[in-house]
């Protein structure tokens, strides 16, 4: 939990690895309700060594002037991810023409 949107992280640290490293952080939306979409690695412990890069957007709740993660969505693969991107730009493409 954090009082503003600027210390929302998905990095987190245990035992002194930093075991879930953000790489990137974008901001969609602000307001009561928050969404951010992250871009992270998971340190995998057998390998010594942090795995492929993955992406989240989660949904926050500003309540008590503090933001609590309310949902997350985990985007495992960069496959999955180019998915996304392509069924949302025809989605799109296909309501600018409506």
């Amino acid at each position: 939990m954090s009082e503003t949107i600027d210390g929302l992280t998905i990095a987190f640290s245990e035992d002194g690895i930093e075991t879930t490293k953000e790489l990137g952080k974008q901001i969609l939306s602000k307001g009561a309700w928050t969404t951010i979409l992250f871009r992270y690695q998971d340190w995998d412990n057998a390998k010594q060594a942090y795995g492929p890069v993955k992406y989240s957007i989660r949904r926050y709740q500003k309540r008590n002037n503090q933001y609590w993660q309310k949902s997350k969505f985990n985007i495992s693969s960069d496959d999955q991810a180019r998915k996304i991107v392509t069924i949302l730009s025809e989605w799109l493409e296909g309501s600018e023409k409506s």
